[in-house]
Formats: structure tokens, C-alpha cells, sequence
């Protein structure tokens, strides 16, 4: 008896407009070719199920979509109020919001303190990429609703593998006045 996996919209799209755009080489230029990839064949919320969209008063959710050597997707569901630690990444990252608004507040490591650099607010539709190094940051939901992310990494995420790659615990700075 074959087991059939249910298929998830628009994954397929999305793989597909991926991996060319891995050929860009440098990760920060391929973050930028996978962000655009996102932003012209981003699924909806309902590649994933009602369920999984109600996310987790345990911690953050998350459901891995697809993994493969090189990039894996993973949709992170964030109920009002939670957040990340402070961490950095094992490799590049594009993601879309695709439900709610994610805060994200950038940081950067001076040896003894993290110095804040800036914050921004994603909304429903928003795109963006980075890769290290550079990419310390923090990211919570600050809205009232349950916001849904879709996440490519440049790594495969399989068998639980984790994209973080340290997290941070030092006293953080405020941002230089910029005069």
C-alpha cells in the first residue's frame, strides 16, 4: 500500500523558482535571487493545513515543508508576543510574511556587548534576504494575531536540523546616534 503525502499549494511553484536562482553564487547575492524567487511565487497560508496554521502556546511553530541538500523551506508561526532569542544563522535566508507582522531588531557583536543597529516591521506581503555574517537578529510578533513566515535557508534542515547558529546573551548597547 503506497502512502500518499497530501500536496502543499504552491510548494512545487515555489521550488521550481528557487533553484535557479541558487546559481548566483555569492550567499548574499543568492538571498537576493531566493527573496525574488519568494516575491514572485510565494504560496499562500494554505500551503498550510488550518491546524498547523493555529501554531504553538508552547514556543514557536514550526513545519518543515521541504529539504534538500542545498536550501530547505520551513514555515514559522508565531503567536501574539513570542520571540526569538538573539542568534545568528548557518547560512543565507529569504522569507515572506505571509500572514501578520513580524518586528525584526538587528545586532551587532563588539566582542563584549551586542551594539543595536535598527529595527523594522514586516507586514503581510513583505520580503526580504541576508546571509552571514551580519545577520544577528531578534524576531518577535508584536501584533495581536498569529503571523505565519515562509523561511528558505541555504542549508538542509532535515531530520530537525536547526538553522541557528549561535545564540547570544551579552549586554546590548543602543544604536549610535547617527549626527
Amino acid at each position: 500500500m503506497e502512502l500518499l503525502t497530501p500536496t502543499r499549494p504552491g510548494l512545487s511553484r515555489l521550488i521550481d523558482g528557487i533553484r535557479p536562482a541558487l546559481r548566483a553564487g555569492d550567499p548574499h547575492l543568492v538571498a537576493t535571487a531566493v527573496a525574488g524567487a519568494l516575491r514572485d511565487s510565494s504560496p499562500g497560508i494554505e500551503i498550510l493545513t488550518a491546524d498547523e496554521r493555529l501554531g504553538s502556546d508552547a514556543g514557536i511553530g514550526r513545519v518543515v515543508l521541504h529539504t534538500e541538500e542545498l536550501f530547505s523551506i520551513q514555515a514559522v508561526i508565531w503567536r501574539p508576543g513570542q520571540v526569538t532569542p538573539i542568534h545568528d544563522h548557518i547560512a543565507w535566508c529569504a522569507f515572506a510574511v505571509l500572514q501578520g507582522v513580524e518586528e525584526e531588531t538587528l545586532y551587532r557583536d563588539d566582542g563584549t556587548h551586542l551594539t543595536m543597529l535598527g529595527q523594522s516591521v514586516n507586514g503581510t506581503g513583505e520580503v526580504s534576504g541576508f546571509a552571514p555574517p551580519g545577520d544577528i537578529h531578534q524576531v518577535r510578533n508584536p501584533g495581536n494575531d498569529t503571523a505565519i513566515t515562509l523561511h528558505v535557508y541555504g542549508a538542509d534542515l532535515g531530520g530537525g536540523r536547526s538553522s541557528v547558529h549561535r545564540t547570544y546573551d551579552l549586554p546590548i548597547h543602543p544604536r549610535p546616534d547617527r549626527t
